[in-house]
């Protein structure tokens, strides 16, 4: 997304309220948070994010309690 993209998700951010300015990258971020909160395998979020090495994908996962909840329940 060039600089025009930027100024666009910038605005947006404004629109809605943030207090902070929101940056293309953010939503890069949020989607691959967002991925691995509803249980997506990790290797197809690697895959969906063009990451070349998995350990730049499982920082979305390390912070995802959730993602154990499919496997057992208290």
């Amino acid at each position: 997304m060039g600089d025009r993209g930027g100024h666009i998700v910038a605005r947006a951010g404004e629109d809605a309220g943030f207090e902070f300015t929101i940056h293309p990258h953010m939503l890069r971020h949020s989607t691959g948070f967002y991925l691995a909160n509803h249980g997506h395998d990790t290797r197809a979020i690697q895959s969906y994010l063009g990451h070349a090495n998995i350990k730049n994908t499982v920082i979305y996962t390390e912070l995802s309690p959730k993602r154990f909840e499919k496997f057992w329940k208290d």
